[in-house]
């Protein structure tokens, strides 16, 4: 039986800011590394040991991935980053206030680019000025202008079949820091969730999700390590 956790990266500067992030760049805030840490001591009261670290080429995940690794006093564990997990891209929603966006455009149409499955925002204009096309970490690869949490899926599958997968049916335990919707479209796989299902699924900041594994990876249990912050988890059949 294998065991994976799943760590949401801790409150980001634009988290505080109440604004679109998707790959935008930003750090963790103060919160966001005391949440970090905390995830850490958690995952070490849990007797959690992952013998590779997964996560995104994005800031605030790689930062709550080594902080969570470091309180939790875990040594020599494989690192490996990947724009794959990366956050869902936001598309032209990039950088705007949620709040002013939503009086603009109206709560509903935006809830539906937030919350849909298969909908997604308005694409990135080319010369916006949070274009990644020329960022070093993208170059000559295949990246979007814009994701619904269904193409967040598309990219993040393929990862999951060929680098986590095979670590987990090899019985290593494995710990992902990622996002909000790059980890919700593993919980999806995971739990075998319908599109309708998984609309409703959300992942708290920094809080271990924990599951366990049998030999097929279909999950036999999972819990948030801090109760007091979890979130309603799917049902395991």
């Amino acid at each position: 039986m294998s065991r994976l956790i799943l760590l949401r990266h801790g409150q980001s500067q634009w988290n505080l800011e109440n604004r679109f992030t998707g790959w935008v760049d930003v750090d963790l805030t103060a919160e966001g590394e005391a949440q970090a840490r905390r995830g850490g001591e958690l995952i070490a009261e849990a007797g959690f040991k992952p013998s590779v670290l997964f996560t995104s080429v994005l800031t605030r995940a790689m930062r709550t991935g080594d902080m969570a690794l470091e309180s939790a006093g875990l040594k020599d564990v494989e690192v490996i980053k990947d724009w794959r997990l990366n956050e869902r891209h936001y598309g032209g929603l990039t950088g705007l206030d949620k709040a002013e966006t939503a009086a603009k455009h109206g709560e509903d149409q935006v809830k539906v680019w937030r919350r849909s499955y298969d909908v997604p925002p308005p694409p990135l204009d080319a010369d916006s000025e949070y274009s990644f096309a020329n960022d070093p970490r993208y170059v000559g690869k295949d990246i979007p202008n814009t994701e619904s949490l269904k193409t967040t899926l598309d990219r993040v599958q393929p990862y999951w079949d060929a680098e986590i997968e095979p670590r987990l049916k090899g019985g290593e335990d494995v710990m992902i820091a990622a996002h909000g919707n790059s980890l919700r479209a593993i919980v999806k796989l995971l739990f075998g969730l319908s599109d309708e299902e998984i609309i409703d699924v959300e992942i708290p900041t920094s809080n271990p999700l924990d599951v366990e594994l049998d030999a097929n990876l279909k999950p036999v249990s999972a819990r948030y390590l801090d109760a007091s912050r979890a979130k309603p988890l799917p049902q395991i059949a």
